[in-house]
């Protein structure tokens, strides 16, 4: 398989995931649909962190725009060889994929520390505004997570969600682990069996 056709293919996986990425983020802002509860800092602390739209979203659509777009990239060549400036495209698809993987950690780390951390919800218990879960152990314990009264299932909404970033981070940070095995491979040994070869996926 053409190496530049298969960075195009990874490339257009990582545009949809990290736009899903940005919108799972974005949800987690407006549970149930409700807006009070970003605007009154009700939210858990993870929520806060981005980790959807920079780190699986903007750090991802980087390295997916560059992809999709390297087997445009002809370049000058080098000595009168064409394949080189391509062999050197392929190459700097690499420092694309390491952002990638960097917006990916992030979202993985956040998304994984927001599932153990739990939400910040206001408990029957005293009224409060708290953290009413202090391990990830929670997560199979559904008789308990009607103690949060506001947002209406928040639990359900935060879980939901942040694993939804946890799995997209993964692929994303896989995909782009791939991209770097196969930059190197293009690089090194060239681009392409055959210059007329379909670019598409």
């Amino acid at each position: 398989m053409c190496f530049a056709r298969r960075a195009r293919c990874i490339g257009s996986k990582l545009l949809f995931l990290a736009l899903l990425s940005i919108v799972a983020n974005i949800l987690l802002y407006f549970p149930n649909g409700e807006t009070r509860f970003a605007s009154q800092h009700r939210l858990s602390k993870y929520v806060e962190c981005l980790h959807g739209i920079v780190g699986g979203g903007i750090l991802v659509l980087i390295p997916a725009a560059v992809f999709i777009g390297l087997h445009n990239d002809d370049c000058c060549g080098c000595f009168g060889r064409g394949s080189c400036g391509k062999r050197c495209s392929m190459l700097s698809s690499v420092l694309a994929a390491f952002i990638g993987m960097l917006g990916s950690g992030y979202c993985i780390i956040i998304s994984a520390l927001g599932l153990s951390h739990g939400p910040y919800c206001l408990t029957h218990a005293g009224r409060n505004w708290v953290y009413p879960f202090n391990s990830g152990g929670y997560l199979f314990e559904y008789n308990k997570w009607s103690v949060c009264q506001e947002p209406y299932n928040i639990v359900q909404w935060n879980v939901t969600l942040f694993s939804i970033l946890l799995v997209v981070g993964g692929i994303e940070f896989i995909l782009c682990f791939i991209q770097i095995i196969n930059g190197c491979l293009g690089g090194f040994c060239g681009l392409c069996c055959r210059h007329q070869e379909a670019y598409s996926c």
